[in-house]
């Protein structure tokens, strides 16, 4: 059963911050998130927490997490384009900063928010679980940044600080502001197209899944652990995407590209980003590649055995959820959002 904690949180004004806040105050938790501007701190006020106005990086971190029971790390840099020293900053050595904090605070649990992309390579990825290795060599900035992010983390576990990881893949459902807009962005600009008919399968996370998870991990997670955060059963992607374009009123083209030549152009564009320091770039890079291109399937039943993670909401329960609230924008509360947005899952 989950406990009520005083709660320190980064990244709370993103899309999952939003809603793991949420997640947070219905159980009784009191929430402190991390606010780097005015509105980042009206967002997460809006949603139920105090801010606690600074930056990731600041030496100060540790003073907004006194008196705080736990810490969620879920704020990050997930360029999949870029990269970069920003990204690296934020995702590196804002995770070490993070660790510093807490450690300085005496918090004694950490629960970082990762990415199944540490591991991606841009060949498929089946069934894969817990078990597998981090690639020798990073398919793009994000998944290395990532994977030093936690690598950082897990270094810390110890006596003073029990440090634990979350991995979902693909973040979806209301309130997105992610990986939806840029989807819908994509079809009116003319430059989606599937890859190689887009035939091969997902694994997905619903955003109350995700918060879920974890809520569940905050109670049952064993330090040192890393755990796979996937909705029950995995989905063709070019069924999924579709649905999900569906929710908000889009036709997705039929126009399709086949997977040996993307790779090409994505292999060339990043290679021509590395000999002109970022100025020049191609149409995909291996990051965008790895992650939309292959199917990419997780095993979850470690997280389901030792957590208790269950799926509160089913894949079709989420699709119809987003049809009412396109439907019905006056009555959707401040869940709901426009398909307008940025950022990314």
């Amino acid at each position: 059963m989950f406990v009520s904690q005083r709660i320190f949180l980064t990244g709370g004004s993103g899309y999952v911050g939003r809603n793991l806040i949420e997640a947070f105050t219905r159980r009784g938790c009191e929430v402190v998130a991390l606010a780097r501007s005015d509105a980042a701190a009206g967002v997460v006020e809006q949603r139920g927490a105090r801010a606690y106005r600074g930056e990731l990086l600041d030496e100060a971190l540790a003073a907004g997490m006194q008196g705080c029971d736990v810490v969620v790390h879920a704020a990050a840099d997930t360029d999949h384009v870029a990269g970069g020293e920003r990204q690296r900053r934020i995702n590196v050595d804002g995770t070490r900063q993070v660790v510093r904090a807490a450690l300085q605070a005496g918090v004694t649990r950490l629960l970082l928010l990762s990415t199944e992309s540490v591991l991606a390579t841009g060949r498929a990825l089946v069934a894969v679980d817990e078990r597998a290795p981090l690639p020798r060599r990073a398919i793009g900035g994000y998944s290395r940044s990532k994977a030093a992010a936690e690598q950082i983390a897990l270094a810390a576990n110890g006596e003073r600080l029990s440090v634990s990881v979350l991995r979902p893949r693909f973040v979806w459902g209301r309130d997105d502001t992610t990986a939806l807009p840029q989807l819908c962005e994509a079809v009116r600009s003319g430059q989606f197209a599937w890859i190689s008919g887009g035939h091969y399968l997902t694994s997905t996370t619903h955003i109350a899944n995700l918060c879920e998870a974890v809520l569940a991990a905050l109670t049952h997670a064993r330090p040192g652990e890393v755990y796979f955060i996937a909705d029950q059963q995995p989905v063709q992607f070019r069924s999924f995407i579709t649905a999900l374009l569906e929710t908000q009123g889009m036709a997705v083209p039929e126009r399709s590209a086949p997977r040996p030549l993307l790779w090409a152009l994505a292999n060339a564009g990043d290679a021509l980003a590395a000999v002109s320091g970022g100025r020049l770039r191609g149409p995909l890079t291996r990051q965008q590649f790895a992650a939309s291109a292959v199917e990419v399937t997780l095993e979850t039943s470690k997280a389901r055995q030792e957590l208790g993670y269950r799926d509160v909401i089913t894949r079709q329960q989420g699709l119809d959820e987003l049809h009412v609230l396109r439907e019905t924008p006056s009555h959707a509360g401040r869940g709901s959002t426009s398909v307008r947005g940025s950022g990314n899952g």
